[in-house]
């Protein structure tokens, strides 16, 4: 999946991205974590989770007892959206539509379907969305244990970048609580597994290929940097 993810052609973002980012993580992670889509370093690195936003998140899992190696790790969208800033060569970060984030899916649900976790996380409201539909409110339910097909545990909190962007006084509570909503996760995951009901969920969108829906090895999915 991750190879054919980089001849994807189901949106326009490929065109302005320097690659697709896919995943890291082991393929039998009980912890599923879903984000927005890949920042700038990302895009560069062609890794998820490694930016400012992704060295917040290692310290708020830390602090919540979770080990990052043992997370699958993966965004709604995987192609960098951006606009050039005006005053300067940096890339400014732009919020995948509606389309593109469906156009994305896919990648996503079999994603799911391969790794089978106990418990699904998603950080932001394009991830939270793009999962549990668009009238999903990460307001009103952030932290709360939400049921699904997808997984015996869904638990919606804000995207780290939330965090980084919230005034300076404003940070430190910021932080604080969410690491509590991670907190939650943990002990969740402390609970004993319960299997989700997924007989009723139906994959569809684009045509792909036989290659992707096959199972993978019990080894990590690591994207490999040889």
């Amino acid at each position: 999946m991750r190879a054919a993810s980089q001849r994807c052609r189901g949106c326009d973002l490929y065109k302005c991205a320097t690659q697709a980012v896919f995943s890291e993580g082991p393929s039998r992670a009980q912890v599923f974590v879903i984000g927005e889509q890949p920042g700038d370093v990302e895009d560069r690195e062609g890794r998820p989770f490694v930016g400012p936003a992704g060295r917040l998140f290692d310290r708020a899992m830390e602090a919540a007892g979770i080990d990052r190696d043992e997370v699958y790790l993966t965004n709604a969208v995987k192609h960098f959206k951006w606009a050039r800033d005006t005053k300067s060569k940096r890339r400014i970060h732009k919020t995948p539509n509606r389309s593109e984030v469906r156009a994305c899916f896919p990648w996503l649900a079999n994603e799911i379907a391969l790794v089978q976790p106990r418990i699904i996380v998603c950080l932001g409201a394009v991830a939270a969305k793009a999962l549990l539909g668009p009238t999903f409110s990460v307001t009103k339910k952030r932290g709360m244990v939400v049921k699904s097909e997808w997984a015996a545990t869904v638990i919606a909190t804000v995207h780290p970048s939330s965090v980084l962007r919230a005034p300076k006084e404003e940070r430190v509570r910021a932080e604080r609580m969410f690491v509590a909503d991670l907190r939650k996760v943990a002990r969740e995951l402390a609970k004993p597994a319960k299997r989700a009901d997924r007989s009723a969920h139906k994959f569809s969108g684009w045509p792909i290929p036989t290659a992707v829906r096959s199972t993978p090895s019990s080894e990590s999915i690591r994207p490999s940097h040889e």
